[in-house]
């Protein structure tokens, strides 16, 4: 079956606006989807029903552990006031923040841009990001393009660098499963330790991202692993943001025997 659990929309740091994301999965053939913009819930909001294809309400919260970034997905979630609001207004607030934070940065080192420059760049999406400090920077000609900002002035090191502090882990899963929602690791192939997977798993994660647009099949193989040793349900996303990024398009298409335990939880 052909479908997609991890999705972005302009409302973060994707390019396509809610509408043009759901004609896509629609032209891919794509059966059941979610839209998971960071730390925003506010896609949901201008799709409506869709005929012929099941919608998952869900997101992505950024979190930080031992300075570095770890990304939990939830599903099945409630689209109006729930424990999670306030926990994704936190985390768009450190956003905005850390925006701030890497232009005057950025500035000090005659990169010129303002953060007025990167809210345009965001195209009044809810939730700011580095793609979008980046995109600024492309835009003065500072750099050639979004890459090339993430490798040199936006990376560790670069003037325009500014670690993320957002909620942890822990306490994105709490906040997911108090909502009553599905709290799920995402691509956990890019981890820098996935040592954490265990850890997570006894602190109430439920899932874990094994079917993923970059994992290769041995990593497929090990996550695997993981779900089974630890009782996770598996999801399947491509992470889409952009066809210049995401080549292969959006949607998976994965065993539906390998993903029906998710979609009993979020029936």
């Amino acid at each position: 079956m052909i479908v997609d659990f991890h999705s972005h929309t302009c409302e973060s740091d994707g390019t396509l606006r809610p509408a043009e994301l759901v004609a896509a999965m629609r032209k891919r053939g794509v059966s059941i989807f979610s839209i998971t913009d960071h730390d925003t819930l506010q896609a949901y909001e201008s799709i409506g029903e869709i005929e012929g294809a099941r919608v998952v309400p869900g997101i992505e919260i950024n979190t930080t552990w031992r300075g570095g970034e770890v990304h939990i997905l939830g599903y099945g979630l409630p689209l109006d006031e729930s424990p999670l609001t306030a926990t994704l207004e936190k985390n768009r607030t450190e956003r905005r923040s850390r925006v701030e934070r890497m232009v005057a940065g950025l500035s000090k080192a005659g990169y010129a841009i303002t953060y007025d420059d990167v809210v345009a760049e965001s195209g009044g999406g809810d939730s700011l990001g580095r793609p979008h400090v980046a995109k600024a920077l492309v835009r003065a000609k500072f750099v050639k393009d979004v890459q090339s900002a993430f490798r040199s002035l936006l990376a560790r090191g670069g003037p325009g660098y500014e670690p993320s502090l957002y909620i942890t882990p822990y306490e994105a899963i709490d906040v997911i499963a108090r909502s009553g929602g599905v709290p799920v690791l995402a691509h956990p192939g890019r981890l820098k330790d996935d040592a954490i997977i265990d850890d997570l798993a006894m602190r109430g994660l439920q899932g874990i991202e094994v079917f993923y647009g970059t994992h290769t099949p041995s990593q497929v193989a090990r996550y695997r692993g993981f779900a089974k040793r630890h009782g996770l349900v598996m999801t399947a996303g491509s992470d889409f943001h952009d066809i210049r990024w995401n080549v292969k398009g959006v949607g998976m298409d994965v065993d539906e025997d390998d993903l029906r335990p998710f979609l009993e939880l979020v029936a």
